[in-house]
């Protein structure tokens, strides 16, 4: 009987892909390693969401303004230290501007009509008895910071330097800006502003008007906003107008221009 012997063929090996153990085929070894690439990048997206969700839930939320129909509208977002350079700008112009403006007349409003009046004045104790300060520049010199007693030393000076005759319109002034510079910051939540303005006053023998230098350096510094409650006192009204920027002058200096 003749024998037939089966050739012995050699078994083939699996490849073996990225493994030091047991035989991989390349197909499941490369979609294990494409979930794995996958996965670590969940996880770092996860990880930089949470921590710009941390980051915006420390922030506090943007400040609303609202305007003249009781409305409120979102402002950009800033840091609680921070404001914009049109928003300094724009509270140091319109604070200068309505201590310095004097027409003798206030305005109020009454079962919704304007009515006009003459302005008696705020009266101010001074070094020789006392003297008045216009209703509009008391109003505004809420804007002015209580710390070392600014704001009643500047009310002090102010009424010193108000003519009486403002308050029988026989004198009116008006403060006209000519250049704002931008916001300089000189520390954290502070900045220094110059201004350079001219003070025309106009008297009944006078309507050409006489006008005079006004350059300033003014200091402002961050301060929070007050909340407005629903109903308050005449006065927190106008506080609240006054401050709600977040800003306060802590400074008013003359502007050094320089010498020829």
């Amino acid at each position: 009987m003749l024998n037939h012997t089966k050739s012995k063929v050699p078994k083939r090996e699996a490849l073996q892909f990225l493994s030091s153990g047991q035989s991989v085929s390349n197909p499941i070894a490369i979609v294990a390693v494409m979930s794995l690439i996958l996965s670590s990048l969940s996880f770092l997206l996860q990880l930089f969401n949470y921590g710009a969700t941390s980051t915006l839930a420390r922030k506090k939320p943007p400040s609303l303004v609202q305007i003249a129909d009781g409305n409120t509208i979102n402002v950009k977002a800033l840091e609680p230290d921070d404001r914009s350079a049109e928003v300094i700008k724009k509270f140091v112009v319109d604070t200068l501007v309505k201590m310095f403006n004097w027409d003798g007349l206030i305005k109020s409003t009454k079962n919704g009509e304007i009515i006009t009046q003459q302005d008696n004045g705020t009266n101010i104790k001074v070094t020789k008895g006392t003297a008045r300060v216009t209703t509009k520049a008391w109003e505004a010199a809420f804007a002015l910071s209580e710390e070392q007693d600014f704001r009643a030393s500047f009310l002090k000076r102010l009424a010193e330097l108000t003519p009486p005759s403002v308050f029988q319109g026989g004198l009116q002034s008006s403060l006209v800006p000519r250049y704002v510079s931008e916001p300089r910051k000189i520390g954290k939540g502070k900045w220094q502003v110059d201004v350079i303005a001219t003070l025309v006053t106009f008297s009944k023998e006078d309507n050409a008007g006489n006008g005079i230098a006004f350059n300033k350096t003014v200091t402002v510094q961050v301060i929070q906003t007050p909340q407005k409650p629903p109903e308050t006192t005449e006065i927190a009204q106008k506080i609240y107008s006054v401050r709600r920027s977040g800003l306060e002058i802590i400074e008013i200096t003359d502007l050094n221009l320089g010498k020829n």
